[in-house]
This record gives C-alpha cells, structure tokens and sequence, in this order.
C-alpha cells in the first residue's frame, strides 16, 4: 500500500445505528496524531453525527467529511485512495457492498465490514479477491459478532493444543440480546436466495485453492444433550463456521486434519423446537415478495435498543478442544453482541489493520489470518474476556 494516504482509517455509514457506536468508540480510542474521516451521502447527517462525536473528544470538531455514496461508484474510489483503511456498516452488503469492495481491492485499500451473508462473501471471493492480492489490499469480512468470537475463538483455543496431530474444536454459543436490525435484514437477505447462496458457495469451491496434505472439515454435527452443562446443543449452519474453516485453511497451526463443530446452547428443548418452526416460517415466507417486504419493514437496518436494554445483554462462546490427549476449554464473552461489542469489534479491526505491525497477506483474508494474535490482544486490553476455563496438559 502506498504510505501517502490522506487518512488512517475512513468510516462509511456513521450516521446508521451500529455505524454511530462504531463512530463514538472510535472517538474514544483513536491514537493522537492518526488521521481519520467520516464518510457518507448526506452531509447534514455526518455533520450532526460530527458534533456528536465532538461531545466525546473537542478534536472531533475538525474531522473531515468525504461524500461517497454506494450509486457513485467514482466518489467510492476517491475515499478509497484516500485511505489506508475503510469501515463500512453499510448494508445489507448483498444490495450495497460491492462497489466498495471493488474501489478498495482496486485501490489497495484494506476493507473491514460487520456481514453475516454467506452469498456476498462468496462473491466477492469470485469477483475481487484477485484484484486485491494484486493490489496487496485485505479484504475482511464479518468483524463483528459475525464472525470474530468464533474466529478469534478457535484461533485462541488451538493455541493451546498440539499442532502435530487431528484437532477438533466445537463452539456453543449463548446470546442474551435482541438482534440488530442488519443482522436481521441480512438473515432476511439469505433466506430469499437459498440457490444463489448454494451457487455461490459451489463457485469458490472450484476455483479456492485448497492446503496440500491437510485437512479441514466442519460438519454440521447433531442435535444432543451436552452431558457437562446439562444444555441442548443445536447445529448451527452460518457464515461462521465457514470463516473458521478458511482461517484453518490458511494457517499450519491448525494441524493436518482439523474439525469444527459449532453449536447454539439452550436450556430447554420446546425452544429448539419454537426456534426451529420460527426460522421454517421465515425462509418460507422470505420466498413472497409481498411477504418478505412486510418482514422487512418488522425491524430496518440502522434500527437498534436503548442504551439500557444493551447493558443487560451478553454473550458468551464456550470451545472445547481436544487434541492428541490434550483437552482445553475456553471462553470468549462480552456485552451486548448486537451493538456494542460488534462496533468495539469492527474499530479494534480497523484499527489493528492501520496501526499493528502484522503478517504479509492480500487478498479476502479471514480476521484470524489478517490480523490473528495482534488482534486478541487488542480485544483483550479493549474489555472482551478471552480466557481459559480448562487446561489439562
């Protein structure tokens, strides 16, 4: 990347709901001397967004304003050769997304977003990966709670375990938060092209290099009784698992055959079966136009809880991994997912890919590859608790 960019970091979307925590957390931790700018297509509302954020830090009060707008693809790449690195909240990233990532892979530009859509990362695998590799940009999807507890998760925990011998890891997930209204637009998105996300995903799978003489696999695993919490684990088929299979990939240290498994945890099986019926309706329902505009006007993107209700949300993601007789079992866990950790998440990302001294990579990189032990570390000073709960070595 050329070092005579304008700005550190660029952050597109402030002016949503989750784009605006992003903002004011980065108002609070932006070192002294980075230079760093608002982007957007309404000016007023970056202007009022400023001035929020100049309650924060009076040097605030100074921060560009820079148009750019997804329909204008050239005030897109005028952001991106400005910048060394760009946060985008704008979404649904299937309607939205690609004409950044274009301008960045393009530029050399490093990307971060906060996606959950399988399709859209697959596609723009197909479509730009190449371009950024050439470019040196890093293209990073799902820095938020897609998909950085299970990333950095199991990054974490094989830390922990042999590297010599089959590793496998299963994660389950609790959540105690209402979703934010991209993640449920995304899912929205998802459930209304189930071909085009199979296609997709078949796409790369031709055409992804895949690690010679290793192996990697997440298996969708079964619905069971976890005999240590007493809890009903139930399968989980997201982007995440997806996203830890490529860092696997990408990275020895996962051993010569790793395995994944990745659970939600829940205490009661009549929810397993309510959760099951409710997410049946929606991808049915997702398939009516009608229907799905009326779903989508339930919760928009930029919509979000008051600051007390995210105070009592949590999370927490509990992996337990095992290898050549070792077994290790550890946790991530924060605040409210949907919000304040995944703009914590998003700005630690971009902040990390502008300021830390990290491994040589291009192209669509996954947070473990990218950016990998820089990144724990910055997450853990940052108040996300990364530990270990079991460690029998």
């Amino acid at each position: 990347m050329p070092d005579n960019r304008t700005y550190d970091l660029v952050l597109f979307g402030g002016t949503g709901f989750t784009g605006g925590l992003t903002a004011e957390y980065l108002a609070r931790t932006v070192p002294a001397g980075a230079a760093w700018a608002l982007a957007g297509r309404n000016r007023t509302k970056l202007e009022h967004l400023r001035d929020r954020l100049t309650a924060i830090d009076p040097a605030c009060a100074d921060l560009p304003l820079l148009h750019a707008d997804t329909g204008e693809p050239a005030s897109l790449r005028t952001v991106a050769e400005a910048a060394k690195v760009i946060i985008t909240t704008v979404g649904p990233y299937s309607d939205h997304g690609e004409p950044l990532v274009a301008a960045c892979a393009a530029a050399g530009t490093d990307y971060v977003d906060l996606t959950g859509e399988p399709e859209f990362v697959d596609r723009m695998y197909l479509r730009h990966d190449a371009t950024a590799r050439r470019s040196g940009a890093r293209i990073v999807h799902a820095c938020g709670f897609d998909s950085i507890p299970y990333d950095l998760g199991v990054l974490f925990t094989v830390g922990y375990l042999p590297q010599d011998v089959p590793i496998t890891v299963s994660g389950q997930v609790r959540v105690n938060a209402e979703f934010s209204g991209g993640t449920y637009s995304s899912a929205l998105t998802a459930f209304s092209r189930p071909l085009a996300m199979v296609r997709a995903a078949r796409e790369r799978a031709r055409v992804e290099p895949r690690p010679d003489r290793r192996r990697v696999r997440t298996p969708l695993g079964k619905l069971h009784r976890d005999s240590t919490t007493g809890r009903w684990v139930v399968p989980m088929s997201s982007l995440d698992p997806r996203i830890v299979a490529r860092s696997a990939r990408a990275l020895p240290r996962y051993g010569p055959d790793f395995t994944y498994h990745q659970y939600a945890s829940v205490k009661r099986l009549p929810t397993v079966a309510l959760a099951g019926a409710g997410l049946a309706a929606l991808a049915l329902l997702a398939q009516i136009p009608p229907a799905r505009d009326a779903l989508a006007r339930i919760r928009k993107p930029g919509a979000g809880p008051s600051p007390e209700r995210r105070a009592r949300s949590w999370f927490s993601v509990r992996f337990t991994g095992e290898a050549g007789g070792t077994r290790v079992v550890t946790e991530v866990s924060g605040g409210d997912p949907g919000y304040d950790e995944t703009a914590r998440m998003l700005a630690e990302s971009a902040l990390c890919l502008a300021f830390d001294d990290l491994p040589e990579t291009a192209g669509q990189v996954t947070t473990a590859v990218a950016m990998g032990d820089a990144l724990l570390r910055r997450l853990t000073e940052a108040g996300l608790s990364i530990r270990v709960l079991h460690d029998n070595r």
